[in-house]
């Protein structure tokens, strides 16, 4: 376990923590106008190998051998200029540090502090800026602290959980979550929708989908998984045979055969270590967040009233059951362009063409 300590005085600025993987939703924008619950769980926190934040430049200011040094290897928006190595973590986590009002930002927010001028949050003993409060709508509710201006100090050590322990102890991450607006004159509103980490999630899946197929079809096993990564796959990959299949594989789960083309596996919540079967395979394996792969191999029921008996007079629910969106699954355009240019098969002709052809399949409802 860590803590961090501001670098201009040595004032501890966070609580004790444990590193875990980034989410694959760090970085997501959802809907527009849309509140977002916390990004990190409390006590943790996470490394970002890139660089993020301003200053940034766009594609078009950027050397192409530039980019590939830095492992991206086709056309993005704009690019970081920022030290890599932000970590992010809750909210609740920090101490001793304070907002800089004068460093709210001049534009761009909406509803709070978006973090696109920079650290807005400075140590309170020497008044160091640290950190970069996020809390706009449509963004991930953290607060990113700046590599430069803090130090990790060791405290102890963590021992991970083992995958059986993992299966044991672990929770899925339900596909669907319920999403409000900011609060308006009519009061908030709030429905139900495709959970936010699921489209993300996804969207970084399918990249590494369309690379493992090697421009052939690939089928995905039927209920969940196909409904989320079917559609997209048959509608950027060509019909008919041949065709590769990508099958769940991971703790509990028959030993993958030994002809399999594609495996979707998770990765550990706490080390980052992408599951692996024993024994050689030449499978490709795609990567899922160990609470999606979790929701994907065993699905939980959705129990509308105590599985015995009814609730008793009086009382009324607090949690509201389950229910589903009303319209397709999308994968998030972002997840899946930031995953996609940083694969080197990119440089391929027809994958390229996907990504330069992105707007036009989110308006096909893909994205």
């Amino acid at each position: 376990m860590f803590v961090f300590v501001c670098a201009g005085c040595g004032a501890r600025v966070t609580t004790l923590l444990s590193e875990v993987p980034l989410p694959a939703h760090a970085h997501q924008q959802f809907g527009n106008g849309l509140q977002l619950p916390v990004l990190m769980e409390p006590g943790t926190f996470a490394v970002d190998p890139e660089p993020w934040g301003p200053p940034w430049r766009t594609w078009d200011e950027i050397d192409p051998d530039e980019a590939a040094a830095r492992g991206i290897y086709a056309p993005v928006p704009v690019l970081s200029d920022a030290p890599p190595g932000a970590i992010v973590i809750a909210p609740g986590d920090t101490r001793g540090t304070v907002l800089a009002p004068e460093k709210r930002g001049g534009g761009g927010y909406c509803c709070g502090l978006d973090g696109a001028d920079g650290p807005n949050m400075a140590c309170e003993a020497c008044g160091l800026l640290v950190a970069t409060r996020i809390d706009d709508c449509s963004l991930w509710q953290a607060v990113w602290l700046a590599p430069d201006a803090v130090r990790r100090l060791h405290v102890d050590d963590d021992t991970p959980l083992s995958w059986a322990e993992l299966m044991a102890e672990g929770e899925g991450t339900p596909p669907f979550a319920p999403i409000t607006t900011w609060g308006s004159r009519l009061g908030s509103n709030r429905w139900w929708s495709w959970s936010p980490q699921w489209e993300a999630a996804v969207g970084q899946a399918l990249a590494h989908l369309l690379v493992a197929s090697e421009g052939l079809r690939v089928t995905v096993p039927d209920g969940l998984a196909s409904e989320v990564l079917q559609r997209a796959l048959d509608t950027l990959l060509p019909a008919g045979p041949p065709v590769r299949r990508a099958d769940l594989a991971g703790p509990e789960l028959p030993i993958p055969e030994a002809d399999a083309d594609i495996l979707l596996v998770p990765v550990h919540p706490q080390t980052g270590e992408t599951w692996a079967p024993d024994g050689a395979t030449s499978a490709y394996p795609v990567p899922l967040p160990f609470g999606v792969w979790l929701w994907l191999v065993f699905p939980e029921p959705n129990l509308p009233v105590p599985a015995s008996g009814s609730l008793p007079y009086g009382v009324l629910r607090d949690d509201l059951p389950m229910q589903r969106p009303r319209h397709l699954f999308r994968a998030d355009p972002r997840a899946f362009q930031h995953t996609l240019a940083r694969l080197p098969a990119v440089r391929t002709p027809w994958l390229r063409e996907i990504l330069d052809n992105l707007t036009q399949h989110g308006r096909a409802g893909l994205f």
